[in-house]
């Protein structure tokens, strides 16, 4: 029906609304229409907070007897850090719930509509429930797999290139693609930099945006020797967020006490057959501290190592209108490919402009 679609629309900008505040638990949207006029809305704000169902039914009181709720992913059916949504909307009355996407997590599944259907609620599955699974792929790939959801981003030239071969920091991009980057840093759980850009560039790794306050993810470093100084610019700033750094089982100790003390948390973890620490281990670490979402922003060999390893699920590249030239640092390290279809591919790629830089963003094609 097209008034449903126009309402999952209203629930789906509701639950944006979330967006990097929510995790583990999804972005939701809730709103509750009668006789298609608009009663209340709902979004799920924070994780151990009321679900979206809970805000709009609770906005609503008295009038949502007999109407209609739409809610962009499944009422839960089970007992978590909040009461069950199904319950909340028996109790309420309402008699026709419409859903954008059902919920995988394994204990809800399909549970949540047919506990409503079994006790005569009207329910409708499976409105805009791709537009419903685009606000949410971290959190179902962390439910169902348990490891987060991997975003692969850069900057770089029209010839590929991150940087100088002279290693010299500079911005490629202009400043909305900056703006836009911190936007992305806003949403996600961790930045994940490998140990060369580390000591190269001295990032901050934190959000930066204009006009109202970001949220810093934790930061994340792969660096098998611990080569970063405690002096580094991570681990002496005023970050709530941590900073982690992933190293080897033979890691030198003394190095480890140090960082420890200059406030970083040492995380070992097993090397691959290449000598390479383990990057499968590295994303089971983030999961099972509940974080639902990684930026890998760099360099390039960090890209190549998750992109040969496959972990890689999105990709954003911003690029901006200049030459670098072979000599510079490409954006990807060698892949070992052997067939040109075996290249790692984005499935619906999607360009825009941003000023005179373009971003190009897409899905990994499996």
């Amino acid at each position: 029906m097209k008034d449903d679609r126009v309402w999952m629309q209203l629930a789906i900008r509701e639950a944006r609304k979330g967006l990097g505040r929510t995790s583990p638990n999804p972005c939701v949207g809730a709103v509750v229409v009668k006789n298609n006029r608009l009663i209340a809305t709902g979004f799920h704000a924070k994780a151990g907070t009321p679900h979206a169902e809970a805000h709009a039914l609770r906005a609503a009181g008295a009038k949502a007897k007999g109407a209609t709720i739409y809610v962009t992913l499944e009422p839960c059916n089970h007992t978590g850090r909040t009461p069950p949504c199904t319950q909340a909307i028996l109790a309420s009355g309402i008699k026709r719930v419409v859903v954008g996407m059902l919920d995988p997590n394994p204990l809800v599944a399909g549970g949540g509509c047919k506990t409503l259907g079994d006790q005569g609620v009207e329910v409708t599955q499976g409105v805009l429930a791709e537009e419903c699974r685009s606000l949410n792929r971290p959190f179902s790939k962390h439910v169902t797999t348990g490891l987060p959801w991997v975003i692969m981003k850069a900057g770089m030239s029209l010839d590929g290139r991150l940087a100088l071969a002279s290693g010299q920091c500079a911005w490629i991009t202009n400043e909305q693609s900056r703006r836009q980057v911190h936007r992305l840093r806003d949403r996600v759980d961790a930045i994940l930099i490998g140990s060369t850009t580390a000591l190269c560039d001295d990032p901050a790794l934190t959000t930066r945006l204009v006009g109202r306050r970001g949220r810093d993810p934790l930061r994340v470093v792969l660096d098998s020797a611990l080569r970063l100084p405690v002096s580094a610019k991570m681990l002496q700033q005023g970050s709530s967020a941590p900073t982690w750094i992933f190293c080897g089982p033979d890691a030198d100790a003394k190095r480890a006490e140090a960082l420890v003390r200059a406030g970083a948390i040492i995380k070992q973890v097993r090397l691959n057959d290449a000598g390479q620490l383990d990057l499968e281990a590295v994303l089971c670490e983030l999961g099972r501290a509940q974080l639902t979402s990684v930026l890998i922003e760099g360099g390039s060999r960090v890209h190549g190592a998750f992109l040969r390893a496959k972990l890689v699920d999105e990709v954003q590249i911003f690029m901006a209108p200049i030459f670098i030239g072979a000599e510079g640092v490409p954006l990807v390290d060698t892949l070992g490919l052997q067939n040109i279809a075996d290249a790692p591919r984005l499935s619906t790629p999607r360009v825009r402009r941003l000023g005179n830089d373009v971003l190009i963003e897409g899905l990994i094609e499996r």
